[in-house]
């Protein structure tokens, strides 16, 4: 029971029980405190040395399973995954609520009224944004029209409606078929090409570069110098984006060494290249059934650039003509985007003094 000895519950925080247990486990298991292959308590024994409902501790388990951090073993228990799925390191993580909490307690906030209030922020949607907002998403291929169509949709109240590059002129040749979009989303090589098909349908252009996650980055920092880099997507335009994102990091320890799609012969050449191929989960069985034991393989699925969604965001609350009520969902940071205009008329977002990928054009 030295599982549920580190566990506590808080009866009077606004924080339900569920999700107090199922973060402390998430964390417990990322930290180290509960070793991988570890056997959890039993739903009855956990219940009980809490003083819980069992069926709150059986919602946890079955949260902890669906997130990837435990599995059931048929007539065993229930045990924790081998390999749990990575998040920022709950260092990091430790670090970023120490100096939330600093900052609260420096303007008279106590510990509850910082809870209560991160909980009330996070169902938060701009007023005039919610409801039925439809947002026209456009992508080379259906694989990034998913990806993007579930990440927007993660983000803000809207409903995505997906349509090939290769369709858009046609779709808005239709009589008033543009008109129920209040914005429309691209990825940044995308745009001038969108852009030009709509411009005279009054319909602002959105453009999101996606990133590499932060934990690639930090498993890539890791490899020994002159460790060669390939990166692979079902396009290679996706693939740029990914190569451009790590490029960025500036890692000394690694060399690019290519980017190609994840079909054709050039994967194979790329593969035989490099000593880590870094690809989408869509391309990954074609990488790995190349790659044999001999190069590693890291999965990213990118993540849409937070200061970006945020334009997108605040353009939907101008175009609706009112003001929100409260901020959008948002990163926390010190240097909030600020959007200055180019020669050409662009929005561009500056993060401090520094140019981010993405742009808004009308």
């Amino acid at each position: 029971m030295t599982i549920a000895m580190n566990l506590k519950v808080d009866g009077h925080s606004p924080i339900p029980i569920r999700r107090q247990l199922t973060e402390q486990h998430r964390h417990a298991i990322e930290g180290g405190g509960i070793s991988r292959d570890q056997a959890l308590p039993s739903i009855r024994e956990l219940a009980g040395f809490l003083g819980v409902n069992p069926n709150t501790v059986a919602r946890v388990i079955a949260d902890l399973k669906s997130s990837g951090y435990v599995e059931a073993r048929r007539g065993k228990g229930v045990f924790v995954a081998p390999a749990p799925p990575a998040r920022p390191s709950p260092h990091l993580r430790e670090s970023f609520l120490q100096d939330t909490v600093i900052r609260a307690a420096a303007l008279g906030m106590t510990a509850d009224d910082l809870s209560v209030g991160v909980l009330s922020l996070a169902g938060v949607r701009p007023a005039a944004v919610r409801g039925a907002v439809e947002v026209l998403l456009v992508e080379c291929s259906p694989p990034e029209l998913d990806f993007f169509a579930g990440q927007l949709e993660a983000h803000l109240p809207v409903r995505v409606d997906k349509v090939l590059l290769a369709d858009l002129a046609a779709i808005t040749r239709r009589p008033k078929q543009h008109g129920r979009w209040r914005a429309a989303v691209t990825s940044f090589c995308h745009l001038p090409q969108v852009e030009h098909l709509l411009k005279s349908k009054g319909v602002p252009v959105i453009a999101l570069l996606t990133e590499a996650h932060l934990e690639t980055l930090h498993r890539l920092a890791q490899f020994p110098p002159g460790t060669r880099v390939g990166v692979a997507s079902t396009t290679v335009e996706t693939a740029h984006n990914l190569e451009h994102s790590i490029a960025n990091a500036g890692l000394p320890n690694i060399a690019l060494v290519g980017v190609c799609p994840a079909e054709g012969a050039a994967l194979g050449r790329l593969v035989r290249r490099a000593d880590v191929i870094v690809c989408s989960t869509a391309a990954a069985a074609r990488v790995r059934g190349l790659a044999g034991s001999t190069v590693q393989v890291m999965i990213d699925d990118r993540a849409l650039d937070q200061r970006a969604i945020e334009m997108l965001a605040a353009l939907l609350v101008r175009e609706n003509g009112d003001r929100p009520t409260a901020a959008p969902r948002r990163r926390l940071g010190p240097h909030p985007p600020i959007a200055r205009k180019s020669r050409s008329g662009a929005a561009r977002v500056t993060v401090s003094g520094k140019r981010c990928e993405c742009a808004v054009a009308r």
